[in-house]
Formats: C-alpha cells, structure tokens, sequence
C-alpha cells in the first residue's frame, strides 16, 4: 500500500490513493497506519481522488479512531499540494468534493502555500447540530467540571465549539477538550476550539479535534473561530489564527463565506509493508 505523508502546519495527515486500497480501509487498518509507534503515524488519512459527479476530485477524510469525518481545511490543503506533485492540477482552481460539502482550492507558491474557499459558516443549531430549540447557538453556557464555560456553535461542514478566554494554553485544551467533545448537546461529538483574541485582525487557538485529540493546527478550527470571532463583533473580516503550529490566514465574506489560506510541506513517500497490519 503505498503511502505519501505531507504536514500543515505541524498537523500531518497520510494521503493514500484508492487504486491502493481498493476495498477500502477498514478501522482496524486506519489505527494501525495511524499509530506513531506501529504505523506511519499521523493525525488522519485522506483517501482519494475519487470520482465524484460534483467536484473535479471526491475525497474521504479518517480520523485516527478510525472514524470517517466530513471535512478537514488543513486535510483539504494537504490533498491539493498532492494532486499538484502527482500533476493532477495546475495553477487554475478546482474543486473537492468531502462529505462536508465542495470546496474550491488553487495552489500558491509552487504548492507550498494553498488557498482553499471552505464555504458558509453557520452558527444554526439544527446544522452544526446541538441539541435543543432551533437557534443561533451563540454565548450559552456549559458546566464542565465545576466549571461555567461560555461557548458558541459553528459549522463550516464539521461541527465546532468555540470557547472564548482571556488566556488560552495547551493544559486547557488537554484537560476541558475530551469533556466538550463528548457533551451530551453534540450529538456528533464536536472538535473544540479555545479562543484568544489579541486584536481586531489577530487570534490565538488551542485545538481539540474530535477524534484526533490535541492538534498543533487545524483549517476547520481556523475557520470556526474566526467566524464566531467577527460574529461576536470582537474582530474584523479579516483574520490571523494563531496556532501552536504556526498562522493561518482566515478571510471572511459579507455572506460568511470563508477563505483560508495555509503553508503545506511535503514530508516522505513510501510503501506500508503487509505485516505493519499482523
């Protein structure tokens, strides 16, 4: 099975073609190859191109629980800077198709910076989802350990909880981020993010991504929080996420149409031996 392992921002995901799994992968599979210690380790698996009557490429994103998720905007980057080595893509934009709805991406900088148009942002309960009255799910509160947290909702695809404090650290995310993830009102489970603002045009994350735990970056989460962000009035359209692993760019539209715009770095290629899955 061959292999090809890119990082974006530090979040590093494996891109495997499906001529390479023809069957599939099945969960038991996607651990393994997952795992920093029996496999290639990474924080996902991304499957294609596929076919797809929608888009120019379909594409299936895995989590390293080896549950599939709907959208990834770091994943989403990382499968555009391959379809451009393999010569599959130019400098023209084309477009993905995920479970998470079609995105559009155009390569930069010889593929080392990409562009991708992520979509609408909403902050509708009965999209994202959370449990409760049909709402805009914005400043509500949640006990976690004894303690009251003040959180919004978002999608952009993938369901998102964005909590907003005067300081964020990663001790924060690696102690309240399992307990989000697993609160009863996200029926989904939700990836988390805990938000920082610095400025009008600048703020910082921690991440927790549903299925992957703590993340040096995250394109969905980017997106997420600087939406509810300028939602919350308390930046402007556009926005610098600070990440433990480094900055993505975040451009808000009049219409909550986000852009993200990130660095990808290419890391190896290989081939997985039949008994790395004994």
């Amino acid at each position: 099975m061959r292999f090809y392992k890119y990082q974006a921002l530090g979040n590093d995901y494996i891109v495997i073609p499906p001529n390479d799994a023809p069957n599939g992968l099945t969960a038991a599979e996607i651990i393994r190859i997952c795992d920093r210690h029996y496999g290639v380790g990474s924080d996902g698996i991304l499957l294609g191109p596929l076919p797809s009557k929608e888009a120019n490429f379909g594409l299936r994103l895995f989590n390293p629980d080896g549950g599939e998720f709907e959208k990834s905007g770091n994943g989403l980057r990382i499968f555009a800077r391959y379809l451009w080595d393999e010569k599959l893509v130019q400098e023209e934009p084309f477009t993905i198709m995920t479970p998470g709805g079609r995105v559009t991406a155009q390569i930069f900088d010889q593929g080392r910076r990409i562009q991708v148009d992520m979509g609408q942002v909403s902050f509708d309960s009965r999209r994202i989802p959370v449990l409760g009255p049909p709402r805009d799910v914005l400043n509500e509160t949640i006990e976690i350990q004894g303690e009251t947290l003040s959180y919004c909702a978002a999608t952009v695809g993938n369901p998102h909880c964005v909590v907003v404090m005067d300081e964020v650290n990663a001790t924060v995310a690696h102690r309240l981020g399992p307990l989000l993830e697993q609160a009863p009102r996200f029926p989904n489970r939700t990836n988390v993010q805990f938000m920082q603002v610095i400025d009008r045009n600048n703020i910082r994350i921690e991440i927790w991504e549903r299925g992957a735990g703590y993340t040096l970056a995250s394109g969905s989460s980017s997106s997420a929080a600087a939406a509810v962000a300028h939602r919350l009035g308390l930046c402007d359209q556009a926005i610098n996420v600070h990440c433990p692993g480094g900055v993505i760019e975040i451009a808000l539209g009049d219409d909550w149409e986000i852009r993200m715009t990130g660095a990808v770095t290419r890391v190896c290629n290989g081939e997985l031996a039949v008994e790395a899955f004994e």
